[in-house]
């Protein structure tokens, strides 16, 4: 960072810049907001396929925004329907065994977990713009649904208030999951970040696992909490009543479904291996339990599932007190993380095909089908991450594929649900603990480790919170995390000196590159963030100590004396009165100690702002420039054609007492 090779760049006759900074036209406050809150709620501008169309074809697109089938559908051909037809019938066969499964988790009758198998994939087919999300229930959902209201109701004592429970928080998560897509809300679902989906998913998955113990162990009573120090505790206090014959049967099925779905992982083209291995483990472990008798020595079967498609539940949704805020909590936090999930998985496989999905109408999507599903003896149900990888690999085509599972799961209602009499709940424990352990991504956490240590706290804090607390606390406590690091971004922006690379007329950070060398007398610093009344005060001190250290720097290597401050405000793109103030102090400062304050690319709305407040007359238009290239040379040449100002050094205290 020596001054000792540093080359003045070259300037006009005058040392001014060819161009100067102009300030935008006004323009009508209407207009104005029209363009902010076009710009927050319609960033895709997802109007723009309507523009200078006739009232019939607005019409038509206006039916295919809002279900899309009416879009892919004339074009659907035979070969479309031959892998939609082999992909339905794939998910179905995992949708069948999952959905018993996920409903047990939930502490719901397991017929529940086929009716929602049904009727949202078909509305979903109709309205979601993703060719490969598989619908259905998941256990992430599932388990907090069981966690929340478990906490009110209890589902064995009073089973009836329960289920009517959970069509109602399924309700609510529908509406407010259609609310946010109408109303074009969907950054709100972006405040779950990366970061906390992966340390929210592991901790969920590890409960989950946990919470299998009981069925893989055969035990009747078990605890309601979610947190591993209460299952444990529960565990180990019951060991005379562990069940061997339970614990070997879990564990040989899970073994079988680890094994088939690592072959299946290593060789893709036989993913219908681990497709298939959950209904195959149903299978034999019906059979095993018919033929051995085993549910008379402590093997526990599913029992007699009911017979025929969803009746109607409208009537059963509980919309009075006091149970009415348990609903809409419990509603609004599954469908947020039921959200958050769908659209995730839905964006992740359409980057594979090279096709975009909107977020917007995936919420509507969505919401609209768990709204039909409360109604419809459903409960909550988003598209979940194996199933949806399933109906990838088969090679689906269109949403179609929701369709032939949800007949598949059809005729299972009404021909097939005798035969899950036998069904063990061991195996189904089983199936949901290999389901849950290639949701936990290692992986994802090592790489956040590597690359940004406070994403790796995030997901810690998560994972964490959810194992060691309940699934609310470790969601709640990843959210907070997450926004403290948005205000942090925003109350505590980065600043940076900045010097000329050798050579050029380039102005960059001297950390960043070591060899940029200080101009002699001017200190030219970025301001990397917009300005608000969250962080005026941070940057007005930063920027004095930047100052003061300067000067010190100056001091000790005996050079000559600073006499310029310029600020870079390329990265400021917008700036609030609180921000006009600080600038307003800074120069009085700067005044006061004998420096001048120089603007280097102020953007168009921090010129607006700056320019009826009058900062621009205080600040000297000539002294804001089009680039820092710009304003080194002016000062380059004030420096070598001027004396130093003579007030320099009359009042050092004044800068050094803000």
């Amino acid at each position: 960072m020596g001054t000792a090779d540093y080359v003045y760049p070259s300037t006009n006759v005058e040392g001014e810049s060819r161009h100067r900074v102009a300030i935008p036209p006004p323009q009508p406050f209407v207009k104005t907001l029209k363009n902010s809150l076009k710009e927050t709620f319609f960033p895709d501008d997802p109007l723009r396929q309507f523009k200078n169309q006739p009232a019939s074809r607005k019409l038509v697109l206006g039916l295919q925004y809002f279900f899309p089938i009416f879009e892919w559908g004339p074009r659907y051909t035979l070969d479309f329907l031959k892998s939609d037809l082999i992909s339905g019938i794939t998910i179905a066969s995992l949708s069948i065994p999952q959905g018993i499964s996920y409903a047990k988790l939930a502490n719901l009758p397991p017929i529940l977990g086929l009716y929602s198998s049904f009727i949202p994939p078909l509305v979903y087919a109709m309205m979601g713009s993703s060719r490969d999300l598989a619908v259905g229930t998941v256990a992430v959902a599932s388990l907090l649904i069981a966690s929340m209201l478990g906490a009110e109701v209890n589902a064995i004592e009073n089973p009836t208030l329960y289920l009517h429970l959970a069509f109602t928080a399924t309700f609510f998560a529908g509406v407010f999951q259609a609310s946010l897509g109408f109303l074009r809300l969907g950054f709100i679902v972006d405040f779950l970040s990366h970061a906390t989906i992966v340390g929210f998913m592991a901790g969920a998955a590890t409960v989950v696992c946990l919470q299998q113990l009981k069925g893989i162990l055969g035990l009747d009573h078990f605890t309601n909490a979610t947190d591993v120090v209460s299952v444990m505790r529960s565990v180990f206090s019951q060991t005379h009543e562990w069940r061997w014959e339970s614990g070997v049967l879990g564990c040989v099925f899970l073994l079988f479904l680890l094994v088939t779905r690592y072959f299946s992982k290593k060789k893709p083209r036989f993913f219908w291996i681990s497709a298939m291995a959950p209904l195959t483990s149903v299978i034999l472990g019906s059979v095993l339990v018919y033929l051995t008798h085993a549910e008379k020595h402590g093997v526990q079967v599913i029992g007699k599932l009911k017979k025929g498609l969803n009746p109607m539940s409208f009537g059963d949704l509980v919309f009075v007190s006091p149970y009415l805020t348990t609903a809409f909590k419990t509603g609004v936090i599954t469908g947020i993380v039921a959200l958050a999930e769908g659209i995730a998985v839905g964006r992740s496989f359409s980057m594979f095909k090279n096709y975009h999905i909107d977020g917007n109408k995936e919420m509507i999507a969505i919401g609209m089908m768990n709204i039909a599903g409360s109604c419809t003896s459903c409960y909550l149900t988003t598209g979940p991450f194996s199933r949806s990888a399933v109906n990838f690999n088969a090679g689906c085509k269109t949403a179609m594929s929701n369709v032939v599972m949800a007949i598949a799961v059809m005729f299972t209602l009404l021909f097939l649900t005798p035969l899950f009499h036998y069904t063990p709940l061991v195996v189904l424990s089983a199936i949901i603990i290999s389901a849950m352990l290639g949701i936990i991504d290692y992986e994802a956490a090592i790489h956040l480790w590597k690359v940004d240590k406070f994403d790796f706290v995030i997901c810690m804090s998560a994972y964490i919170g959810v194992v060691f607390g309940s699934v609310e606390i470790g969601l709640v406590l990843a959210v907070a995390i997450s926004v403290i690091r948005v205000l942090l971004f925003v109350a505590r922006p980065r600043t940076f000196v900045q010097g000329n690379l050798p050579n050029s007329m380039v102005y960059r950070n001297v950390e960043q590159y070591p060899n940029a060398s200080n101009v002699p007398g001017i200190l030219i610093l970025e301001i990397d963030a917009p300005v608000y009344f969250a962080n005026t005060n941070y940057l007005r001190e930063r920027i004095t100590r930047w100052i003061n250290d300067e000067e010190d720097r100056i001091k000790s290597a005996g050079e000559s004396s600073l006499q310029y401050v310029i600020l870079d405000m390329t990265a400021v793109g917008n700036i609030d009165t609180s921000g006009i103030s600080m600038f307003d102090e800074v120069k009085k400062l700067a005044d006061r100690r004998g420096l001048q304050l120089v603007l280097a690319n102020p953007g168009s709305e921090v010129m607006k702002k700056m320019n009826k407040s009058e900062l621009l007359e205080n600040l000297g238009q000539e002294w804001i420039y089009l680039t820092v290239a710009d304003a080194v040379a002016a000062c380059n040449f004030m420096l070598h054609s001027t004396k130093p100002n003579p007030g320099k050094d009359q009042e050092p205290a004044a800068w050094n007492n803000v």
